[in-house]
């Protein structure tokens, strides 16, 4: 019996050493990077399959997390021969953890039990602490780790099922150049973002000094404490142990003995606050987290000064993540509700973003503290001001912008480049308006406007062509067979993205109340749906105005003085140029073209059952007032160079970090393997700069399309 699982192991080391590099075969499981699974414990059997399966996704290159490619073009392995490899390894550890459960260990090994044999056999206690901290964990809203499980394809895959820019209506250009091939995002460190305040200045961190408060304590909270109580306070503060509180002696008792040791655990440890207690006769400051376990405490009012402005207002760079999970991430480790900050937009997830924030009554100190623990985050350029930040308030966004490998000659990115900043774009909305799925979202808007809401039900939670999350997968599987809401529910890990909100509301209200289940989702989320499908309209009405009059303005046309929208009339078109020309977002407050553009927005909304002279919604929420938009933008403070490099992994231009940290810029050669476009420009608020680069390249930039392109994608 004993040589048995020496049989099966020896069966998967031979399969690990014939799919491991020769360099990679010479070095130990144990030495090799990537962290191991807490369930798995040292020396177990299940360990080693772990390992092993860790160590096979750092040599495809593919993650198991993530459905997408995670390397460079050159290093990546073919599909076929991955999809090979994955299915042996996968076939070789469910065949051994198979076995695993039915045959006894070799005397002296020592096999823990599986996770739910020990759950069972600590009875119900065990559960309903661990079903507790996961329903705290939603309500914080602060779970990250199942959104991270595994897809059943790779994102490339999901993207044969994605949406081109035909199908959203982006089909026209304004320029005569001929266009060239190029890489957009192919690393997210190539798309840079600055935010453009309301004062006209573009936001850098450049500074991450904390200001001198005008109530700063005294010298003596330095040296109050002894290395070992700062010790223990740093580990309660970091959450290094499972210590919910210190409790420190005050041995010479008086009044401004304790208040100097509040000020100090205060000063030098922002997050904890302090409270004195007896204890047998003697005096004890307690430091604590103010919220304890669930985090979410509001802004401690009492000590605030009152010389201060109430906000704190800092610059916040980020790396692949956008606003919103920025702002829970930081809301996370600061232990307050999200709802405390503010911002004046909201900024996509691949790229490098800079932006202003506001925060209430968290000092600068304690955010600049979060320099020291998060990743891919810096805070800096610290002030107190009275008022929070608007959404709206932005003059718009500076862009830096790489296109690698790129095919055109030096004349042909002249030529495009002098039309993107002399004509400009067509105003599109971006393919990221309208989703990455097999189901767009203009689709679920068009079908709220309808008052379908069986539809709307069936379009969000019904199984779906593409590659998607194993959980969602099964969830959708679950709901087709069964149209139990509560059995749907029980297949999601993460119950806060859409499809379980809908469930959950659909669980609450029942199947014959969609309209108050679907309200349980964010507003905003809502509204998403609707105005995708408006901006679906928009596209596909500016493409039919441009194939028709062509970029100048006519008759009937309608342009804005201040914001009120009137029609160009024969006499005074020549007054105007096609930079002045706005088309309508269909709703029921705004007027449409006097010329056959009109006539196609009706028909259009007719197809859709829709009926253009009355929008309004039963339902306020859903009720489409509409808005002006302008077609042509033209970019400013445009400008750009061609570089040459040779490695395809280095990045093309400094980022603010990199001024910080004094890293010099990168220099390039007159020749290289690759030529790369550098460039740089702004746009005014709600236009996208894919858009832009779409009319310099003259190619589809959606991510099927650049997927295509053999780009490495991330979601």
């Amino acid at each position: 019996m004993p040589g048995r699982p020496r049989s099966w192991l020896f069966r998967v080391a031979l399969v690990a050493a014939a799919l491991l590099r020769p360099e990679q075969r010479a070095r130990p499981l144990a030495a090799r990077p990537g962290p191991r699974p807490r369930s798995q414990a040292p020396g177990s059997l299940k360990c080693f399959l772990g390992a092993l399966k860790m160590e096979m996704t750092e040599v495809t290159g593919v993650s198991l997390k993530r459905g997408s490619v995670a390397v460079e073009d050159n290093d990546r392995v073919a599909p076929a021969e991955e999809a090979k490899r994955q299915k042996i390894l996968d076939h070789c550890l469910t065949k051994s953890q198979s076995e695993l459960e039915h045959v006894s260990p070799p005397s002296g090994v020592n096999v823990p039990e599986p996770p739910e044999a020990v759950s069972a056999r600590e009875g119900t206690k065990n559960s309903d602490v661990q079903l507790e901290e996961e329903e705290e964990e939603e309500e914080d809203g602060l779970s990250e780790e199942g959104e991270e499980e595994e897809e059943a394809e790779s994102f490339a895959d999901m993207m044969k099922h994605g949406l081109t820019e035909l199908d959203v209506g982006i089909t026209k250009f304004v320029s005569s150049h001929q266009g060239f091939s190029g890489i957009l995002k192919e690393r997210y460190s190539d798309f840079v973002v600055h935010e453009i305040g309301k004062d006209g200045r573009i936001s850098h961190l450049d500074d991450l000094s904390v200001p001198v408060d005008e109530e700063d304590p005294t010298e003596d909270v330095f040296t109050v404490l002894t290395a070992e109580e700062k010790q223990r306070l740093e580990e309660l503060q970091l959450f290094k142990n499972k210590e919910t509180s210190v409790a420190i002696e005050v041995i010479e008792d008086t009044k401004e003995k304790r208040t100097i040791i509040h000020q100090a655990i205060k000063s030098l440890f922002p997050g904890l606050e302090t409270k004195t207690e007896d204890r047998e006769g003697k005096k004890y400051i307690v430091a604590y987290h103010a919220a304890g376990k669930k985090a979410l405490a509001n802004p401690r009012k009492h000590s605030w000064p009152k010389s201060r402005g109430s906000y704190c207002h800092f610059v916040l760079y980020k790396e692949n993540k956008d606003t919103m999970d920025a702002i829970n991430v930081l809301s996370k480790y600061l232990r307050v509700k999200p709802n405390i900050f503010s911002y004046m937009g909201t900024k996509d997830k691949r790229a490098i973003t800079v932006q202003e924030i506001a925060v209430l009554k968290i000092t600068a100190q304690r955010l600049a503290h979060l320099n020291k623990c998060l990743m891919n985050f810096k805070l800096g350029n610290f002030s107190y001001q009275k008022n929070p930040l608007k959404l709206g308030e932005l003059q718009g966004n500076h862009f830096t912008v790489v296109l690698r490998n790129i095919t055109g000659t030096d004349e042909q990115v002249q030529q495009a480049m002098n039309s993107l900043k002399e004509i400009g774009f067509i105003n599109y909305y971006g393919m990221q308006r309208f989703g990455t799925t097999a189901v767009p979202t203009y689709q679920v808007g068009r079908a709220i406007l309808q008052n379908s809401w069986t539809e709307v039900m069936d379009l969000i939670l019904k199984p779906r062509s593409g590659a998607e999350k194993g959980y969602l997968v099964k969830c959708r599987e679950e709901w087709a067979k069964t149209k139990d809401p509560a059995a749907a529910l029980r297949k999601l890990p993460v119950k806060r993205c859409v499809e379980g909100q809908l469930l959950r509301g659909l669980s609450k209200y029942g199947m014959k109340n969609i309209v108050s289940a679907f309200g349980i989702i964010p507003r905003n989320n809502r509204l998403m749906y609707i105005h995708s499908y408006q901006s679906y309209v928009w596209n596909n009405m500016v493409s039919k105005r441009i194939e028709e009059y062509g970029l100048r303005p006519v008759p009937g046309d309608l342009v804005l003085k201040g914001a009120t929208a009137t029609y160009v009339d024969e006499e005074d078109v020549n007054n105007y140029s096609i930079h002045d020309v706005v088309m309508p977002l269909p709703g029921f407050d705004v007027i449409y073209p006097k010329h056959k553009i009109s006539e196609a927005y009706r028909e259009m909304l007719t197809a859709d059952n829709l009926d253009i002279d009355n929008m309004r919604h039963k339902i306020r929420d859903y009720s489409l007032s509409g808005a002006y938009r302008k077609i042509i933008i033209r970019p400013q403070n445009v400008s750009w160079e061609v570089v040459a490099y040779d490695d395809p992994k280095i990045p093309l231009f400094n980022t603010d970090v990199d001024n910080l940290e004094g890293k010099p810029p990168p220099v390039f050669a007159s020749e290289g393997k690759y030529r790369a476009l550098k460039m740089d420009f702004s746009l005014p608020p709600s236009t996208y700069a894919t858009m832009a680069i779409r009319e310099v390249l003259k190619m589809d930039t959606s991510i099927k399309n650049q997927t295509q392109l053999n780009t490495t994608w991330l979601r």
